[in-house]
C-alpha cells in the first residue's frame, strides 16, 4: 500500500464512496479527532498499567476505527441499490455500549465515592486520561454538529459519551491504583 497519493495536495480528500470533499468537512474533521483520541488512547496505554486495562484500552481503539469507517461513509453511499451494507466491517452498536457501562461500573466498585468534582492531574498517566476525556467530548460535539446536517448512526453518539465517562472514571482508577492524590475542586466564596 502505497503512503502518498498525491490526490489530497489540493485540499480535498475522499470519503468512502469516492465523494470528494474540502479537508476541512465536518466529516473529516469528525472521524479525524476520533483518530486524535485513538492516538492519545495509545499512549494510555503504553503506561505501567494494568494488563486487563490495557486489554480494554485495545479493544476500544479497534473501536474507534470502526466508528471512524462508520463516519467517513456519508448516508447515500452506506447501502447498495439492493440494500446489501457496503462496509465490510462491524459497526458500533448497542453491545459496544454496553461493554463500556459494564467496565464503567467495575471499576467504580473499587473506588470511594465521589463527592466533588475533581482536577485534572496528579499523576502524568492520569492527565493522559483527561486530555482523551476531553478529546472524545470535542469528537462527541463535532459528531453532534455532523448529525444536525445529515444522519449518523444514534450509537455512534452513545458510545463517545459512554466513551468519555469510561474515560474520567479509568482517570480515577489510575489515581487509586498509582496512589497519586486526588485534588477535589472546591469553589473559593468571593
Amino acid at each position: 500500500m502505497k503512503i502518498y497519493t498525491k490526490t489530497g495536495d489540493k485540499g480535498t480528500t475522499s470519503l468512502f464512496g469516492g465523494t470528494r470533499v474540502p479537508k476541512h468537512h465536518l466529516r473529516i474533521e469528525s472521524y479525524g479527532t476520533v483518530d486524535e483520541l485513538n492516538s492519545y488512547i495509545g499512549l494510555i496505554r503504553d503506561q505501567n498499567i494494568d494488563e486487563q486495562l490495557k486489554e480494554v484500552l485495545i479493544k476500544i481503539q479497534h473501536e474507534l476505527f470502526t466508528l471512524g469507517a462508520m463516519l467517513a461513509t456519508p448516508p447515500e453511499k452506506e447501502t447498495l441499490k439492493n440494500g446489501k451494507d457496503r462496509l465490510n466491517i462491524p459497526k458500533i452498536n448497542l453491545s459496544s455500549v454496553r461493554f463500556l457501562e459494564d467496565e464503567i461500573d467495575d471499576m467504580n466498585k473499587t473506588l470511594p465515592v465521589m463527592t466533588h468534582f475533581v482536577l485534572p492531574g496528579g499523576h502524568q498517566t492520569v492527565s493522559f486520561c483527561h486530555i482523551s476525556r476531553c478529546i472524545c467530548r470535542k469528537a462527541e460535539r463535532l459528531c453532534v454538529s455532523l448529525n444536525e446536517e445529515g444522519t449518523i448512526e444514534e450509537a455512534i453518539l452513545m458510545y463517545l459519551n459512554r466513551l468519555s465517562d469510561y474515560l474520567f472514571v479509568l482517570a480515577r482508577k489510575l489515581t487509586h491504583d498509582l496512589k497519586a492524590k486526588e485534588v477535589k475542586w472546591i469553589p473559593e466564596k468571593l
